[in-house]
């Protein structure tokens, strides 16, 4: 796949992945873990964590006879950057809409400008 943002996405578009992560916030956990709550094999959790791990979401360490998952809490910092980065400029253009209609309405705010910075 292309980039690491759009892996990211990708394996969170599953909601069981996206219930893995969720758990993985609480604490590290095996497959065998992971699967209990689901209906469904210990290789389908394989798998869907092998989804999360080629994202960069999950590594797996090895602690004696145990497997642990763990989340790579710092790949959502990439999430966050991508949205926030679409949340601001989605956010400006509001702004100057309502910059707009408050002139068009007569009642423009003479000390702000469209960028809702003050002037």
């Amino acid at each position: 796949m292309e980039d690491q943002l759009s892996q990211v996405f990708a394996a969170l578009a599953d909601p069981t992945r996206r219930d893995i992560v969720a758990r993985l916030t609480a604490a590290d956990a095996t497959v065998n873990e992971l699967a209990e709550p689901y209906n469904v094999s210990l290789q389908a959790v394989s798998k869907h964590l092998r989804v999360l791990e080629d994202a960069g979401l999950v590594t797996r360490t090895r602690e004696a006879q145990r497997r642990p998952a763990h989340l790579e809490a710092e790949v959502f910092d990439l999430m966050t950057q991508w949205i926030e980065r679409y949340r601001q400029r989605a956010e400006r253009r509001y702004r100057r809409l309502d910059h707009v209609l408050a002139e068009m309405d007569g009642r423009s705010d003479t000390h702000s400008n469209p960028e809702g910075n003050a002037s």
